[in-house]
């Protein structure tokens, strides 16, 4: 039988995670909730997708906007296996005792903290861990990137201690209208930022101190990372222990990918959904490696990384699927992940 999963909360990742259950062979969406009553759940149920209203106050305001609603929260909770919380943060926490009380095991976002679950959670790190558990956290975007690439290094034994700085988009771009950052940067006011230990609650051993500021764009996250490893090594055999990682893809500047924007853009000429990218994008033609030290640097697509996380995550706490590999491949290929988003080029032949 297929999982049965609800969405609470059909914002920035709400609305992905239930477009990415509803492209999984073997999850069913059974609806989404939310308090909103503007063009977000409408959208939802123009898309012919179940909406419940989240709170007895938001279903009368809901009712009075016409929106058409299945029922409450509770009335959809009755229904399903596993809720993916993506409401707001500091919200979601409030929720866990409903979902505990309805047994019905809870993926949380990032934006809570490692407490509220006890668990933190990427797929190719820790999925076996999360195996039966009644909850999860998927972690940040962000904090995602840093275990998918430091992670792969660390199990190539290559990794000896990373120091990262993060340039962090200022807001989603679909809320920039709502204020932002203008020709300025803000540095957070502490080192290490919260993503460093974040890592750790995934990779408790990785040695890994991160900085952090907010740029004035919107349109993803950009890491520069300085690697010392074990031992000296060479440029390929890092790259090896990259492309042996799950969600990964290369790019490259001799391709004209040489911004943020030019790798937003390919998205959309790609024709990924909402021009989404859930793959890490790292520049392989930058990456450079010194004796015992590595450079790199690479892109995250805040709005989307998180989502095939998710879905793992989903299958963990289900129990279905015990491999982690083995759902990790199953979500890619659903999804229409990439290693490599570019044909390889073709090479001039002499007659």
């Amino acid at each position: 039988m297929n999982i049965k999963v609800a969405v609470n909360g059909y914002g920035v990742i709400g609305k992905r995670v239930a477009d990415a259950v509803r492209a999984m062979p073997d999850m069913d969406l059974v609806g989404v909730a939310d308090i909103a009553t503007d063009w977000h759940v409408r959208t939802a149920a123009g898309l012919g997708i179940d909406v419940f209203a989240a709170t007895h106050d938001a279903r009368t305001a809901m009712q009075s906007a016409g929106v058409p609603l299945a029922g409450t929260l509770p009335d959809l909770l009755d229904q399903v296996d596993v809720v993916v919380d993506t409401t707001p943060k500091k919200v979601a926490a409030t929720n866990l005792q409903a979902y505990r009380a309805a047994q019905v095991k809870a993926v949380f976002q990032g934006g809570e903290s490692h407490a509220t679950t006890g668990h933190s959670f990427v797929a190719q790190a820790n999925y076996a861990t999360a195996l039966g558990r009644d909850s999860t956290r998927v972690v940040s975007c962000n904090t995602t990137s840093i275990v998918r690439v430091l992670g792969a290094l660390q199990d190539a034994d290559l990794l000896a201690r990373a120091r990262g700085v993060l340039i962090r988009r200022a807001t989603d771009p679909g809320e920039s209208h709502h204020g932002g950052i203008m020709n300025t940067m803000v540095p957070e006011g502490s080192i290490p930022s919260h993503q460093g230990p974040d890592a750790r609650t995934v990779l408790p051993n990785l040695d890994v101190v991160t900085m952090a500021a907010k740029a004035a764009h919107t349109q993803t996250h950009n890491h520069y990372w300085t690697l010392q490893l074990n031992r000296p090594a060479s440029r390929e055999e890092v790259l090896e222990a990259l492309r042996a990682a799950p969600r990964i893809a290369f790019i490259r500047m001799a391709d004209g990918l040489t911004a943020l924007n030019t790798t937003v853009e390919l998205m959309r000429d790609l024709g990924r959904p909402r021009g989404d990218m859930w793959e890490v994008a790292l520049w392989e033609d930058v990456l450079t490696v010194e004796r015992d030290e590595a450079y790199l640097t690479y892109q995250v697509y805040n709005e989307a990384i998180v989502v095939p996380e998710t879905i793992d995550a989903i299958r963990a706490l289900a129990g279905t699927v015990t491999d982690g590999s083995t759902s990790i491949k199953m979500t890619d290929e659903a999804l229409g992940m990439r290693r490599e988003f570019l044909p390889a080029p073709v090479r001039a032949t002499t007659a």
